[in-house]
């Protein structure tokens, strides 16, 4: 009990130290009750000078990042929440960069061989110092002896105690939500806790790099023929929990788009290639990467697409396949009524509504944005529209779907930096019309069976617990709420009845803490 409250106390002095409450006060306007609990946790500490030409937004999203890893994820998780922050904060905490001072490579060393074992690690030489780090993890370059064969290969090492470190500080952060809401009742809609324990599934999946591992694996298995496309290769030898061997990649960051004009690249070429290759995982495979930003895209010397960090993917099955692919082809045909009969066909819309009614629903839709100027049009916003629309004839959106969307937006948007008048439309159209062509050709009926025992050996290794949980992840990351019913749901509500059983012990610990502040910092 004790060590929860004095974290908590921690935490807060962090948050009174760093200048965020004065951030977070100069946007909302918190109870005096909450102003004065900061108040006391800042006691005698002088506020940091504070740059006077960024917004509260700037602000607060560098007290986060100078408070560490926990800080880090949660504005990393409020950026995808709007809903709770508004958008304005919500954009400037998307800026927030992931890096934090790296750990010794003596200490990255010592976690290898316990982890690899004596044998394994004699396989590893001219392990590098650490490259990048973020708050979670960092990355060092070495060469391997694999199966005899030497490779060159980037290593990902967790940080040391990351995960308790991690999981205690929140555990403290979703006692102060729980002190929130039940001190300012209008924050209950908020459901602070529920977005705390939110942010402790998703990082906690993070945190084991065999789910990464097994990600990229199998996103190598789909795409190892796709021409101009590359996905480093595990080394599952070399791969646990704590650590992530992959093939080293030489390539330039995407984001550098006057360096690969340079060096001879077509730019235009690799914005088309982006969004045909996204698109080909999605309808194709039904799994795709779902964090496609431009930290996480290279272009080699050969002008192929790179992509790393894998930690988020997403996967559809094959009746949402075929309902993306025959939208996303309806509307770029301007066939409203296609649509229409699609969702009807599917059983997605209540019958009590016609498909001349919908159609026309969609026509709402598509005409203004085909209206738009070609750099203007988007797939993934007109997706976001239809998911919004049909909310009004009773159709429930799948969250793979809405991950899909959310994802399609960034890559459109990484494909317009390098062309920006790149025909999104023009550009997806023989992806979606080859796939439905060869969905429809009886052959594929035979085939689809094999296709499906195949599926299992592409997973390989076997981590069936994993892969359940990372399923479930994706719907917590789509939709932003716990799925009812499911094994992280009820780990909640038991979660909730800790804190309230700790409720009464609280009060103590607080007054006795903030003796013991008052006489530590007089």
């Amino acid at each position: 009990m004790f060590k929860k409250t004095f974290l908590l106390f921690k935490i807060g002095r962090k948050l009174a130290k760093s200048g965020a409450i004065n951030s977070i006060s100069a946007i909302y306007n918190p109870p005096i009750l909450i102003k004065i609990f900061f108040f006391i946790l800042g006691f005698s500490l002088k506020n940091e000078e504070q740059k006077k030409n960024e917004s509260s937004g700037q602000k607060i999203s560098s007290s986060l990042q100078e408070m560490g890893t926990t800080f880090i994820k949660l504005g990393q998780f409020l950026a995808t929440r709007p809903d709770i922050i508004g958008e304005k904060l919500a954009k400037d905490l998307e800026k927030l960069q992931d890096k934090l001072p790296p750990f010794s490579k003596t200490e990255a060393t010592l976690i290898l061989k316990k982890e690899l074992g004596e044998k394994t690690f004699q396989n590893i030489h001219e392990f590098s110092e650490p490259i990048a780090a973020a708050s979670i993890a960092q990355v060092h370059f070495a060469k391997i002896k694999n199966n005899g064969i030497e490779k060159e290969v980037a290593i990902k090492i967790l940080r040391p105690s990351i995960q308790k470190i991690f999981n205690e500080e929140l555990d403290a952060l979703m006692l102060l939500a729980y002190i929130i809401e039940n001190t300012v009742k209008k924050t209950k809609r908020l459901k602070l806790i529920e977005v705390v324990y939110l942010l402790k599934e998703i990082t906690n999946i993070e945190m084991d790099l065999r789910f990464e591992a097994a990600a990229a694996n199998e996103l190598y298995e789909n795409t190892k023929s796709d021409i101009g496309f590359i996905v480093p290769k595990i080394y599952w030898n070399f791969t646990t929990q704590k650590i992530l061997t992959l093939d080293k990649i030489e390539g330039i960051p995407i984001r550098e788009t006057e360096k690969l004009t340079k060096s001879g690249i077509d730019t235009k070429k690799i914005s088309k290639n982006l969004i045909q290759h996204f698109l080909r995982q999605a309808v194709r495979d039904g799994f795709f990467h779902a964090d496609m930003h431009q930290g996480n895209i290279f272009i080699n010397k050969n002008g192929d697409i790179v992509t790393v960090d894998f930690g988020i993917m997403g996967r559809l099955d094959k009746l949402n396949r075929r309902y993306l692919a025959e939208i996303l082809y309806g509307f770029i045909n301007r066939d409203y009524k296609k649509v229409a009969e699609v969702h009807f066909i599917a059983g997605l819309i209540s019958k009590k509504f016609s498909i001349e009614e919908f159609a026309q629903s969609l026509r709402s839709i598509g005409e203004p944005i085909f209206g738009q100027s070609i750099k203007d049009i988007s797939g993934g916003k007109l997706l976001k529209q239809l998911f919004d629309n049909t909310e009004k004839f009773d159709m429930q959106t799948q969250p793979q779907l809405l991950l899909l969307q959310k994802t399609m937006v960034v890559v459109e948007g990484v494909a317009r930096r390098l062309d920006p008048n790149t025909n999104i439309w023009n550009v997806s159209k023989p992806i979606l019309e080859t796939w439905l062509k060869e969905t429809k050709d009886p052959l594929n009926k035979i085939s689809e069976k094999i296709e499906n025992a195949s599926e299992v050996l592409k997973r390989l290794p076997e981590l069936p617990k994993i892969m359940d949980k990372a399923n479930e992840a994706l719907t917590i990351i789509a939709e932003g709420k716990l799925p009812p019913n499911s094994a992280s749901y009820y780990s909640l509500k038991e979660e909730e009845l800790k804190i309230k059983l700790f409720r009464n012990n609280l009060i103590f610990a607080f007054l006795i803490l903030v003796i013991f502040l008052l006489l530590v910092f007089k």
